[in-house]
This record gives C-alpha cells, sequence and structure tokens, in this order.
C-alpha cells in the first residue's frame, strides 16, 4: 500500500483490491470485513464509454435523500475515474447496496447543490484538497 498524505491508504494494486471487495460484497450481501467493515460503500455498473462492456467498481457514497450522492475523486488523481467518464455517455447504470440492487440515473452536480453535498460528503474537501481540478459530485438517482 502507498500512502496517501491526508487520505486513506491507497493498495498497489487497486483492480485486485477492488475485486476482493466485489467478490466479498456479493458474497456477504453487501456486508465487508476488517478494515472496510464501517465503509459506506457501493457497487456501481455502468456500460464502458467506447466497448459498451459492463464495468463494476467500488464507491464510496452518502444518502441524499432517497438518492445517493458520490464523487469522481479518483483518489485526488488529475483526471476523474472512468466509470464517471461511462456515466458521461451513459446516465443509466446499475447501483448494489447492501442487499438491494437497483437501476439509477446519474446527474452531475451544479455549483449551487456542491455546498449542501460538502456537508454530507463528508470527504469531499479532503479529496479536493489532493488535486486542481475540480471533482464532480454525482447523484445516483433511484429509477
Amino acid at each position: 500500500m502507498s500512502s496517501n498524505p491526508g487520505g486513506p491508504q491507497i493498495p498497489a494494486d487497486m483492480k485486485a483490491f477492488n475485486d476482493k471487495l466485489i467478490e466479498e460484497f456479493r458474497a456477504n450481501h453487501g456486508k465487508l470485513s476488517g478494515r472496510m467493515a464501517n465503509s459506506q460503500i457501493l457497487l456501481l455498473t455502468t456500460s464502458g464509454s467506447r466497448s459498451g462492456a459492463q464495468r463494476t467498481t467500488v464507491i464510496g457514497y452518502r444518502p441524499y435523500g432517497d438518492d445517493l450522492a458520490v464523487i469522481a475523486s479518483n483518489n485526488g488523481a488529475d483526471k476523474s475515474p472512468s466509470w464517471f467518464f461511462n456515466l458521461l455517455a451513459n446516465p443509466i447504470a446499475t447501483v448494489e447496496v447492501g442487499p438491494d440492487k437497483f437501476q439509477v440515473r446519474a446527474r452531475v452536480t451544479g455549483l449551487e447543490e456542491r455546498p449542501r453535498l460538502g456537508a454530507i460528503i463528508d470527504y469531499l474537501e479532503r479529496q479536493q484538497a489532493l488535486t486542481s481540478r475540480q471533482i464532480p459530485v454525482v447523484v445516483l438517482e433511484r429509477l
């Protein structure tokens, strides 16, 4: 694992780490163990923006009314994560939260909504401090 100043430890092989989390999440109906046991995470399955292939990733979230709020932080990298570009190309996706699985429509929030979501997403400011780009905030609206 590598260190991320002011943030969580970043695994050296993020894909392998996420694949293991996805497997555990699905096997245990959304429950995780170890240091991830109390994390608020969801599984987001998007269609690849170029390939159309289904891609599942692990993302932290916070409830936002009946919807879910996520950030496209990519651990503070200079570029948004692939799942964000997939949602821009096709905003309909599948979400797994706990034992529930449902479809959502993604909506990138505007500047007027950002302060309200920043108060809900406690790690947004910490992630934003890691990069000069504006981290997109996305609301996943249940269909």
